[in-house]
């Protein structure tokens, strides 16, 4: 599957508050949270690298996308994914042009793509790994 990938430098907390905030800039807010390492934790006992989900929506893309078909909600919202690696944070986003491929979406699918590379060319501009 396709993805919008950068490497920040810092710790999952600090990366999120940078992808909350350009995410904000292009119109999508966090809907929903998913801290994935701690509910496996939790859950099994494991002990995993941070991962955490973030649930990103722009209302504009998605209420345009519901109006295509209702069953766009199956893909809602977009998932923003954060995975802590040693003292980096891999953030990747889905293409969703990969994930709608009905030729009604095409054009609103290459909208959000846009708007979700561009979130990422920001973060890899702002705050990256040093070489």
């Amino acid at each position: 599957m396709h993805a919008f990938a950068t490497t920040l430098s810092g710790p999952v907390p600090e990366a999120e508050a940078a992808v909350r905030d350009a995410l904000g800039r292009r119109g999508f807010g966090i809907v929903s949270e998913i801290d994935v390492a701690t509910n496996l934790k939790n859950a099994l006992g494991i002990d995993r690298p941070p991962l955490k989900i973030l649930g990103a929506c722009s209302p504009v893309f998605a209420q345009q996308a519901l109006e295509i078909d209702t069953a766009v909600s199956l893909f809602l919202p977009c998932n923003v994914v954060l995975e802590g690696i040693d003292d980096v944070t891999r953030v990747s986003a889905v293409d969703p042009r990969e994930m709608m491929d009905d030729p009604r979406f095409v054009s609103l699918a290459q909208d959000v793509a846009e708007n979700l590379q561009a979130v990422i060319d920001e973060l890899a501009v702002n705050a990256p790994v040093p070489s």
